[in-house]
This record gives C-alpha cells, structure tokens and sequence, in this order.
C-alpha cells in the first residue's frame, strides 16, 4: 500500500503540474499567438474534453488492455503532447494536441484515484488526501517555474517541464509497479452481488446525479479562477506577467496546506458536515473577491480560497463512493467524467464572459459559480440521507413479510 501511496504522489504531482501549465503562461500566450481569452479557453476546453474522453473510457480500456498497460499508455501520450506544445507549433495543431494532453491527464487521475480508493479502504479519506497533497505541490511548483520562464522570454518551455516530468513518472510506475494491483483489492464485491445490494436504484441515480454536478461545478470554477485569475490581476490591477502568475502559487500554496488535515478533519467531522462546511466558506469568499478588487485584497480572498477548497474534491470522491459502494472504478470513472466535463465547459464560458463583460463582472461569476456549488452539495447531502433511510428500510419490510 505504502509503494502505491508513494507512485499515486508521482502521479498527481505531475497532473498537478500539467493541468496549471496553460494558465500559467496564458497571458504571454494569447500575445504570442494574437489570440483572445476566449480562444485561451478553447484551449482548456480541448484539453478537458480529452480528458473526459480518457476518463470515461478508462473501466472499458482496463479491462481490454490491463491496469498496467492503460495507465503507462496515457503517462506515454501526456508526455508526446507537452513536448509538441514546447515546440510552439501553429494555434491549429495546439488545439489538435490539446485532447490528447487531457486524455493523459484525465485517464491517469481517474486510474490512480480508484486505485487508491479501492486499496485503501477504511482509510481512503487520509490516502486520497494525502495524494492530493502532491496535486498541490505540482500546481504550487508551476506558477513559480512558469514565472521564471516568462521572465527568460521562454515561456514555452514549462511544456518541455512538464513533458519530461511526465516521462519520469512513466519510468517510475513501469520500474516500481505495485503488486498490490495485480490481485483483487479486499472489499471488492462481485458484479452479481453488486446489482443485489443496490435495489434503490432510484436513490442512488439520484445521489450519483447530485455529486456528478458538484464534480462538474468544483473542477469548472476551479480551473476558471486559476486560469484567468493572473490575467484578472494584470489588466485590474498592473501587475507584471510574471507576477501575476506567482499568485497562482499562493492558491496552490494555501490548497496544499489545507489538504494536510482535510482527511483527518473529514474523518472527524464527517465528510457530509466537511463538505458543508467547505462549500459554504468558498460561496462567503468568492462573493467577498467579487466586491472587493484591490491587489492585497485580491491576493488574501485567493489563499483562503484555496483553504476553502483544498479538501473538497478528494473528500467528495471519498463520500460518494461511500454513499453508493460496491462500485469504485465506476463511481470514480464518473464522478472524474463530469469533472472534465465543468473543467472544459466553464473556462470556456468564464473566457467568453470575460471578452465581452470585462473584469469586474468575471469576479461575480464567480462567485455565482460558488453558490451554486454550495446548493448541489446540500442537495447531495440530503440524496445521501434519503438513501441511507431506504436501506435502512428495506430490511424492516422484508421482516415483515
């Protein structure tokens, strides 16, 4: 388990990195090309619907070619499409690579995660954060990397940085691949047993449903607030390129501490009063950023942005997968799908938005975006309860039959 935990942190820490690249250096970017934001988030866009692609069709591609295999493939494929986008090719063939960078990306998150899930059992919460942790650390480590290489004039070369970080990963997982994965992980259920303990379909459909709109809204304003956040900080508030794309290391920075002592906090409160709590304190910041737009502001609301938020998305994968067990791939598999889904629809619109209402009024959306987050997850808290009374139920009625 320990090798596991150890290769997962590779992993993330790579995606981590890779998923942060293109906002990093968007601003110098869209110069370079003569693009506007809009077409930045296309981009994005492109990049998440590959890795929506690799993400649902990970459970079929693992059983045709094997855990191992898939997961080597899709480390192979991120590593080919970041060098291609190091060589600063036409706009065209970056928007041709893009999904294939997302299908690295999307598949390699979507296999770590239920691995790490499956294997760990009662002490997933602690694990998935603790991998998380390094998703942190690689999105931490990009804005500062990112930061340099504008200031060199080579901006384009955090692509070179996160291809060859890539092709270690892939090396590590091929030379130090986990035992552990090549047997059935205790708790597994069988499919036939499967199909008999969820009889409340209804239920769980609507629990599944619930949290797949949380994933879609968290990875959507997620990846919308970290990839325009440098350009928000550079045409409202002066800030140098460069700069501008430090702030994305204080988010990062303020996640990674946070996600520390999400796993034992969840543990201790509950993931369901957790959630809660968390989306609530991001809804109270995002509203805050949007009505108060100076520099120090700006930089203070980003890190407890980042706290709020740290936690959230391990902690769902955790709970859901809780709310409706016996179905780990599965339940990953779609609840990381919608993820891709939010994170390439949102920075698309938040770009559109952000062309034709300006700054100020990109602020609000996002704030709009965190309160309806903090709705779905009330609705899904309360799915999940609903479930839980219907099972407990079932077996009082078959009693007295």
């Amino acid at each position: 388990m320990g090798r596991l935990v150890l290769l997962g942190c590779i992993a993330y820490l790579v995606v981590g990195i890779g998923q942060l690249v293109v906002g990093t250096v968007m601003e110098p970017m869209v110069a370079a090309y003569g693009i506007k934001y809009g077409d930045g988030g296309q981009l994005v866009m492109n990049q998440f619907l590959g890795g929506l692609v690799g993400i649902t069709l990970a459970p079929w591609l693992m059983g045709r070619i094997g855990k191992k295999l898939l997961l080597l493939g899709a480390l192979g494929v991120m590593t080919v499409a970041e060098i291609i986008y190091a060589f600063q090719p036409s706009w065209g063939v970056m928007l041709a690579a893009a999904p294939f960078a997302g299908f690295g990306f999307g598949t390699t998150e979507a296999l770590v995660g239920s691995f790490i899930i499956g294997a760990a059992m009662g002490n997933a919460n602690v694990a998935m954060s603790r991998v998380e942790i390094f998703f942190g650390v690689g999105a931490l480590l990009m804005p500062f990397a990112g930061a340099a290489f504008i200031s060199s004039g080579y901006w384009e070369s955090a692509f070179a940085l996160v291809g060859g970080l890539a092709a270690i990963a892939l090396v590590t997982w091929f030379f130090f691949w986990p035992k552990i994965l090549d047997r059935p992980l205790e708790g597994a259920v069988p499919s036939q047993a499967r199909r008999q303990s969820t009889p409340h379909r209804g239920f769980t459909f609507v629990v599944l449903a619930a949290c797949s709109l949380f994933f879609a809204l968290y990875v959507g304003l997620e990846m919308s607030f970290v990839h325009y956040l440098p350009s928000l900080l550079v045409n409202q508030n002066g800030l140098s390129e460069s700069s501008a794309s430090l702030s994305l290391g204080l988010f990062w920075g303020a996640m990674t501490v946070g996600r520390i002592v999400s796993g034992q906090a969840a543990d201790r409160w509950g993931g369901g009063a957790y959630m809660l709590v968390t989306c609530l304190a991001a809804a109270l910041v995002f509203a805050l950023l949007g009505g108060f737009s100076s520099t120090w502001a700006t930089i203070a609301l980003t890190c407890l942005a980042g706290l709020a938020m740290s936690g959230m998305f391990a902690i769902a994968l955790v709970f859901a997968n809780r709310a409706v067990p016996g179905m780990t791939e599965r339940t990953t598999s779609l609840l990381m799908a919608f993820g891709g889904i939010g994170g390439a629809l949102m920075p698309k619109l938040t770009g559109w938005f952000l062309d034709e209402n300006g700054m100020e009024a990109t602020r609000w959306l996002f704030a709009v975006f965190a309160v309806l987050m903090l709705a779905v997850i009330v609705w899904a808290l309360l799915s999940a309860k609903a479930l839980d009374r219907a099972r407990g139920a079932a077996p009082i009625a078959a009693g007295k039959a």
